[in-house]
């Protein structure tokens, strides 16, 4: 018996040394495809198809091949900012590119400064004289901005064009945890640093709400002056004021009543739509199916014009989504990940170093990593100029201090100048069930913080005067960046947020600009004219995975057209997918603000009022990731190691 369990133990090890070589094997093969390079892509005549599915943002997250695998290969993936832009601009002097077709279809949302940008770039290309045509299935808020900017928007029969506006309620947990006989320790520097208020009261502070409105009003004026100015015809008013009314006087039909409002100019289906693309731009003669039309998709058109890489390299380094400590990213600002892509600023021999910020903030030592870093290439001699995207605000400010000069836009959601930590203990809940503690202590500070009594009141007092020095800190470094005494930058500080015209006006911005505007900058003050400087953008590599995952992507290559299974075959299709899904995300954004009163590590300068954005937004539930097989699959990620990648 010995002997055979032996040799069963060397047949289960032989073949588990097989296995092992196979999965090796695979992955090396998977790898090779991956890294080989293959041809490059080419421009075909016809138009540039723009298929925004999903949500744009600064700097998107990496897709995990499992996730994708579980999607079948469909799921929506955020566009960066950046590469729509380019692309737009790209195809006004582009002789290959006769239209462009945006296909908003599955378009989620956006901040506003972002869509602002685009909305510029499709003015240039209408500008050429070629037409830009827009797609959409529900337009909304942040949809219409973008098909405001097109020379002919069309919507399919069964859609609708609604404007719900910036806002929104809030949850708020004090009753629900004061029920749970969970106490909340808040420790906090600020008037309206109110991130911490819905897990203490029941409804907004009349500081928060002074500050929120006076936030979503400039918000709210920048979108209507925008759609206005881009098109005049719309009757905003008839759709902000009575919806229902215009939908009635429609006979209940939306599509005809955004097209009564001017908010559209045709009523079509893809084909139909497809088949003017095909007018204006030319035939797909490949692509039989109706609608088809000769055209090429912004990822090849992207691949097939590299950026320029002429001249001197100015550093354009991106600080995008939540500010957290570590390696984690993109589309979340690992200090420590950011710091090391800083730091090798001078084995990349640039000559100025611009931040590009888009973040509402988060840990305060992860910030920290970032502005040292940034700090360390200012004393080499490096200017240092700072683009404000959506946010940059509270965390987002304060790897701002090191700018020379701050550009941001007046839709730029900025300040938020305070720092607050929460700390739960559950005391009264264990006490409840019969549960207490006991014991000796040699000091006040002896097994503390202790889940079963609580904080003691030595623990509290340190609390409080470490956040209250950390404010000190925050306001220190605006004030030396700014050129303000600290009581000039304390009296507009206090945690409130700004729209980026007031932020200009109390000096906390310097000039109204984009990215372009903000490197122009910086290559002024090293004596460089245009044409002798490239942007050299500081980025993690993607990994063989994230490659991976993105091949799986469907409907993202020139054979395919932008609606290639079922017309219009989104989730959201009509008002109720549209409710449905709205639902859905408000929900995932109560638990994960539940979350986040387990999940927060240390001090914290993070704005509440920066989930501003319009439409859905790029909420990880937009990404399919709220699901419990999702869920499920992502600890089996964390194990095989294949977890960094979402």
């Amino acid at each position: 018996m010995i002997f055979a369990r032996k040799v069963w133990h060397l047949l289960v090890g032989i073949k588990d040394a097989l296995v092992l070589a196979m999965a090796l094997l695979f992955f090396l093969a998977l790898y090779m495809v991956l890294t080989a390079r293959g041809p490059v892509p080419e421009v075909r005549k016809g138009a540039l198809l723009i298929r925004m599915d999903g949500p744009v943002v600064e700097e998107p997250a990496r897709l995990n091949p499992l996730s994708v695998l579980t999607s079948g290969g469909d799921q929506p993936q955020a566009l960066r900012e950046r590469d729509v832009v380019r692309a737009l601009r790209g195809a006004v002097a582009d002789d290959k590119i006769r239209a462009v077709a945006l296909d908003l279809s599955g378009f989620t949302g956006g901040g506003l400064v972002h869509l602002e940008e685009i909305g510029a770039a499709m003015d240039k290309v209408r500008a050429a004289n070629k037409p830009v045509l827009v797609y959409g299935m529900m337009l909304d808020d942040a949809s219409m901005l973008l098909a405001a900017h097109g020379s002919e928007v069309w919507l399919n029969p069964l859609g609708a064009a609604w404007v719900p506006g910036p806002g929104g309620y809030q949850p708020y947990f004090g009753k629900l945890l004061e029920k749970l006989k969970v106490n909340v320790h808040v420790f906090r520097v600020g008037t309206y640093k109110d991130f911490v208020e819905p897990y203490i009261r029941n409804d907004q502070s009349p500081a928060s709400r002074e500050s929120e409105q006076a936030l979503i009003s400039a918000i709210w004026g920048e979108w209507r002056a925008n759609v206005a100015r881009a098109r005049p015809q719309a009757n905003i008013d008839a759709v902000v004021k009575d919806p229902v009314g215009l939908l009635k006087a429609a006979g209940n039909d939306a599509a005809l009543a955004a097209l009564s409002a001017h908010l559209v100019d045709k009523i079509g289906n893809w084909a139909q739509f497809g088949q003017r693309v095909a007018d204006l731009a030319g035939e797909d003669h490949k692509d039989q199916r109706p609608g088809a039309f000769a055209h090429t998709t912004l990822a090849t058109w992207i691949a097939a014009n590299p950026e320029k890489s002429d001249g001197k390299a100015i550093g354009v380094i991106t600080v995008a989504g939540d500010i957290v400590d570590g390696k984690a990213g993109p589309g979340t600002a690992g200090g420590d990940r950011i710091a090391k892509l800083i730091d090798s600023a001078e084995s990349r021999k640039l000559v100025a170093l611009v931040v590009r910020v888009d973040s509402p903030g988060g840990s305060v030592t992860g910030a920290e990593a970032i502005r040292d870093a940034i700090e360390r290439q200012k004393k080499r001699g490096l200017p240092v100029v700072v683009s404000m995207a959506n946010y940059a605000a509270s965390g987002g400010y304060w790897v701002s201090t090191p700018a020379t000069r701050i550009f941001a836009q007046p839709g730029t959601i900025t300040g938020s100048i305070g720092i607050f930590a929460v700390i739960p203990s559950f005391e009264k809940a264990l006490d409840a069930w019969g549960v207490n503690g006991d014991g000796v202590r040699t000091t006040p500070l002896s097994g503390q913080p202790d889940v079963m009594t609580g904080l003691t009141p030595e623990v509290e007092a340190l609390l409080q005067a470490d956040i209250d020095g950390g404010y000190a800190r925050f306001v220190k470094l605006v004030a030396a960046s700014r050129h303000k005494t600290p009581q000039e930058v304390d009296a507009m500080a206090q945690g409130r947020v700004w729209d980026g015209g007031t932020a200009r006006q109390k000096g906390l911005v310097d000039a109204f600009g984009g990215l372009d505007d903000a490197m122009a900058y910086a290559a002024d003050k090293v004596g460089l004219k245009k044409g002798e400087w490239h942007a050299e953008f500081l980025e993690t590599k993607p990994s063989a995975f994230s490659q991976l995952a993105m091949s799986m992507r469907s409907g993202d290559d020139d054979g395919n057209n932008a609606s290639d299974d079922d017309d219009d075959s989104h989730a959201h299709a009509d008002w109720a997918g549209l409710v449905a899904r709205r639902q859905q995300l408000g929900l995932a954004r109560v638990l994960g603000q539940a979350q986040a009163l387990m999940g927060m590590r240390g001090a914290q300068v993070r704005c509440l009022e920066c989930t501003v954005t319009l439409g859905e937004g790029a909420l990880p539930a937009a990404q399919g990731g709220g699901t419990l097989q999702a869920l499920l699959l992502s600890r089996l990620a964390r194990i095989v190691g294949v977890a960094p990648l979402g």
